[in-house]
């Protein structure tokens, strides 16, 4: 099980005020995470598994089942994003669950209060383990959104997205917000706990700062993740697998490196090993 809860507190409590990816120590130690499957008596191996979500950023059912099938005996978790569930519809979830996948499903929810509460409502009855609402819709639909799933069996763990990874300083500006990215973040994550939010999607640069706000509780959960050496694609806010971990990451999603690889299942498997190292290595 994760260290308890003091452990955690002191771990943060000793980390500098305005982390960066860059400033942190290779030695620092890596907090823990709420989540019961990540059981710290596991092999680092076996915990980097549980931690790395592939997303399944494909038009078509037919490709992501291709590529499910590259990667089944390799990664535990998959994302469904826009493109995939649009294109499929909720049908495409039911082969993820039955093979025993845990399945993040990415929809980043954004709309008044009522309408968001029925849509987490209906995506909790597909069977999902995370799902997203954008925090930018404000601290009612926040609040209507964790309403929606209280008294649900096996509720999937709502995260709030603050700002999006392909967006640096020029494109927050474009949108009227008179804030850096990690301000912003910063604003709408206070705003996301205090409407009973415990999970929250950011940039790995930002993660440090949401751990230390969270605490070991938190549900941190990370994309921008690029292997070293990698291509950055449309993120602008990016990290190893490493140095998110290591900044307090709870999980890691890594898409294009691993499903646009010649070979997507060793693909995984060097990320993996990268995880296992930071992991086996606080």
């Amino acid at each position: 099980m994760a260290p308890n809860a003091a452990t955690a507190h002191d771990c943060c409590a000793n980390a500098p005020k305005s982390p960066t990816i860059s400033s942190m120590p290779s030695s620092q130690p890596l907090p823990p995470t709420s989540q019961p499957l990540l059981n710290s008596q596991e092999d680092p191996r076996q915990r980097a598994r549980q931690r790395l979500i592939v997303a399944l950023d494909v038009p078509n059912a037919a490709a992501a089942s291709v590529l499910v099938d590259r990667l089944d005996d390799t990664c535990a978790w998959f994302k469904v994003g826009l493109e995939l569930f649009i294109a499929a519809g909720p049908a495409v979830l039911e082969p993820l669950l039955r093979r025993g996948h845990k399945v993040f499903l990415d929809l980043k929810l954004h709309d008044i209060p009522n309408t968001v509460a029925g849509a987490v409502r209906s995506a909790a009855s597909l069977g999902v383990n995370m799902l997203t609402v954008h925090a930018a819709g404000g601290p009612a639909m926040l609040a209507a959104a964790r309403e929606a799933l209280a008294g649900s069996a096996n509720a999937p763990e709502l995260l709030a997205v603050t700002v999006l990874t392909s967006m640096d300083a020029a494109q927050v500006g474009a949108i009227g917000v008179p804030r850096s990215p990690a301000e912003q973040v910063d604003v709408l994550a206070r705003m996301g706990l205090e409407a009973g939010i415990r999970g929250f999607v950011c940039s790995p640069q930002e993660v440090a700062t949401l751990r230390m706000l969270t605490g070991p509780q938190g549900v941190l959960v990370i994309p921008g993740i690029r292997p070293a050496g990698g291509a950055i694609g449309d993120h602008k806010r990016i990290a190893t697998p490493a140095e998110a971990l290591h900044a307090g990451a709870s999980y890691l999603v890594v898409g294009r490196p691993i499903t646009q690889a010649a070979h997507p299942a060793e693909a995984a498997e060097a990320i993996l090993e990268e995880m296992a190292k930071a992991l086996g290595n606080p």
